[in-house]
């Protein structure tokens, strides 16, 4: 493969990787990771720094249109980077040290995680009552929006956050370890855990994973894993994603774009913990 057409293949995955992450407000690091190493035979720390660029590019593409939507909860955002950005210092230190194999079988197995959590949440609903929160109350995290697909504003109440906080010091971490953006845990936690409607997850955790990956990027590019001829064409491809999937979101029934995404999921979480095992 001649550099033009590494560059051009690396651009059209992370299109895809960046229109799917912006969606689903995971990072396009979950896709592109494993399409650079099981595709393009990149060693997997090089896609790792590739991917924590990615992630801030996919942040700065589709943040700005759900915050200026009233999608994102700012909040709640501000409050819960106290915790992802100490875990993902702490994750990046701790991925220097760490044997490349395991790095395939964590990934492979947070993947996995991720698509039974997608999977159950294919059809959510917006719960009515939760329970009362001292702190939430105390930092005005409740919010509303404004949901396009099914024409009607929609308020909800936040719940559960020092729990919040513990998962989002474990995204944190993982974020650093496996330069993903750790959307695929904060969706979860944010959605399951504290009770946040599916796109307000979705949209909260894409203005984080930014300012997450960030906080952990310095330490991956003093140690000279971010190569920019594989860096360049990934930042670029998620940062039009992006951008493009974002103006979906407001329109979009999630539960057609988590069944087709757990498929996903699924197989490349084989693909990888068969190349780790």
């Amino acid at each position: 493969m001649t550099p033009i057409e590494f560059v051009l293949v690396t651009f059209l995955i992370a299109l895809g990787a960046g229109f799917l992450g912006s969606l689903l407000g995971i990072g396009g690091g979950i896709i592109v990771v494993p399409a650079l190493t099981l595709l393009l035979g990149i060693d997997i720390r090089f896609a790792i720094g590739a991917s924590i660029v990615s992630v801030i590019a996919t942040s700065s593409g589709a943040a700005a249109a759900y915050v200026r939507e009233r999608m994102t909860n700012l909040r709640v955002a501000m409050f819960l980077e106290i915790a992802t950005t100490t875990g993902a210092i702490t994750g990046a230190l701790v991925a220097g040290i760490i044997n490349p194999r395991w790095l395939y079988i964590i990934f492979a197995l947070l993947m996995g995680y991720s698509a039974v959590v997608m999977f159950r949440k294919r059809h959510e609903l917006v719960a009515a009552l939760v329970p009362h929160d001292r702190l939430a109350e105390r930092l005005n995290l409740h919010g509303g929006y404004y949901d396009e697909a099914t024409k009607q504003q929609v308020d909800y109440r936040v719940t559960h956050t020092p729990i919040g906080l513990g998962l989002m010091y474990i995204a944190g971490i993982t974020s650093g370890l496996l330069g993903i953006g750790s959307g695929a845990l904060k969706v979860p936690a944010m959605d399951l855990a504290m009770h946040l409607p599916i796109k307000v997850s979705t949209a909260t955790s894409n203005f984080m994973i930014g300012v997450t990956a960030a906080a952990s990027a310095g330490v991956y590019f003093a140690r000279g894993d971010i190569n920019p001829f594989i860096a360049a064409p990934v930042a670029a491809g998620v940062l039009g994603g992006a951008t493009t999937g974002s103006r979906l979101l407001g329109r979009t029934q999630s539960s057609v774009i988590r069944v087709i995404f757990v498929l996903v999921l699924v197989w490349v979480s084989i693909e990888m913990l068969m190349k780790g095992i």
